[in-house]
């Protein structure tokens, strides 16, 4: 492959060469299951999905895992506050993320195990590294010595002695250094008995970096290709999977890459912030691609300022796109054309996945296409609408993907509805055309535009789409 990806750890954008050939291995960083998800979330998924879509365009055969979290002490709050199960808390707010991943397009991955079912994984790695001299416990804790392992900071480029103690326990007096972290929590009274499992030194829970080292090499073995996850999640996070992994003798990733921030006010979204776009309700205003295409549109490493404007803006840009698929289909059928990717859309998209000048290169398209309506060049409108789908596909924007061409249940009905009540309106329209009654067929039209439907008269007959 030509495909070069910026690795946080090197600070530079490298040439992508996988550990096997053929074969490309990614692990992404999932959610930790204590609530709803926002749009700062759904973001990291939309973008490891155009990446794993892109790799699997270039011949690659990818194995996909991203994690779910279902074991924390931020569950275990939100559970007791609600008067609830810890593990029912965990699989509700599971399957809300897992509607919003399906809802945005974004591909199943190829696993996607869940913390709790990886304990003796966990376990074991901790017993290596505390055979190794890299951990100690401590009355049924059990840390990470970060003075033992020389390369920790190496992938922040930090220095230990400029780093503050670790946040991840209520005290520091069992550590030997402040900066040492939780691979493992011992019960504490009051904690359900159901979120502890038995281990070497006692009951207790994995530490929230444990569980992604553990599962990483559970389905992707010593070394893999690509880690991702949010920015945010760099330090400590992935800089603690790192040096746990490799302190336990393992190479771990070979390149690291972190999708930037969702901002709303100019802050990180953030649930500790109160300041989020649930998925939930965004969903409720715009359409599930124009909110993709939202995503999918800035270079994954931007930050992206939520506001409505610019999420109208994007579902504009989207609409026009959309408008000529289907008015090309309607005229040469969808499979018309051959899927070719033309070379500015590669070379976007081989360049640290620039899906900016990939959505530039689907629009030239598109406005190429559109000439080739206006003048009848059949030949010219299946060539710009092969194209034009084959790049939609790798950003999962395919207007004519059963993914948005029906999203089930009743909405379908709601559409069918939809389309049977504009059907009816420009029957009485085309009506009023026939016995010459321009005035009444205007008004018809202006009526529908002032709903947000847009009408055109075509010599394959009236055709409408949503304007807005």
């Amino acid at each position: 492959m030509s495909l070069r990806l910026y690795d946080t750890a090197a600070r530079a954008v490298r040439d992508f060469t996988p550990l096997r050939a053929g074969q490309a291995s990614v692990y992404v960083c999932g959610l930790t299951v204590q609530g709803r998800p926002h749009v700062g979330h759904i973001r990291a998924a939309v973008s490891f999905d155009v990446l794993r879509r892109w790799l699997t365009a270039g011949g690659l055969d990818v194995t996909y895992v991203r994690n779910v979290t279902d074991i924390d002490d931020k569950i275990l709050a939100k559970a007791a506050e609600h008067g609830v199960p810890w593990w029912a808390w965990a699989y509700d707010n599971e399957r809300a993320c897992t509607r919003a991943y399906d809802a945005l397009g974004v591909l199943p991955p190829t696993y996607e195990p869940r913390a709790t079912g990886h304990v003796p994984e966990m376990v074991e790695l901790m017993q290596r590294l505390v055979e190794r001299g890299h951990a100690y416990a401590v009355d049924g804790d059990v840390y990470f010595d970060v003075r033992s392992f020389p390369e920790y900071g190496a992938l922040t480029g930090q220095r230990l002695e400029n780093l503050e103690p670790a946040a991840d326990t209520d005290t520091d007096e069992r550590k030997r250094d402040p900066r040492d972290f939780a691979l493992w929590k011992g019960s504490k009274p009051g904690e359900p008995e159901t979120a502890s499992w038995p281990t070497p030194w006692g009951r207790g829970r994995p530490g929230w970096h444990l569980e992604c080292s553990a599962m990483a090499g559970r389905y992707l073995g010593d070394a893999f290709d690509i880690h991702g996850g949010g920015l945010d999640l760099r330090f400590p996070h992935h800089e603690n999977e790192q040096a746990q992994s490799r302190a336990a003798g393992e190479d771990f990733a070979s390149y690291w890459m972190h999708n930037g921030w969702v901002t709303l006010g100019g802050e990180k979204m953030s649930k500790s912030m109160g300041n989020t776009a649930l998925v939930d309700e965004v969903l409720q205003r715009v359409r599930p691609v124009e909110l993709r295409y939202y995503l999918v549109a800035p270079h994954y490493r931007s930050t992206i300022e939520f506001t409505d404007a610019a999420l109208e803006e994007a579902g504009q840009a989207y609409r026009r796109v959309e408008s000529f698929v289907k008015r090309a289909a309607e005229r040469v059928g969808a499979d018309a054309g051959k899927p070719e990717l033309p070379g500015e859309f590669r070379a976007a998209l081989d360049e640290d996945l620039g899906t900016p000048a990939a959505v530039a290169a689907v629009h030239e398209a598109v406005r190429q296409g559109n000439t080739a309506l206006a003048d009848g060049d059949d030949a010219a409108v299946g060539a710009a609408l092969g194209s034009v789908r084959a790049m939609l596909g790798v950003l999962g924007l395919d207007p004519l993907d059963p993914q948005w061409a029906s999203t089930g249940g009743s909405d379908d009905r709601l559409a069918q509805a939809t389309d049977e009540l504009v059907a009816l309106a420009l029957e009485q329209r085309q009506a009023a055309r026939a016995r010459k009654d321009f005035a009444a067929a205007d008004a018809i039209r202006d009526q529908l535009a002032a709903l947000g439907l847009s009408v055109e008269d075509t010599p394959q007959g009236t055709r409408w789409e949503l304007s807005r």
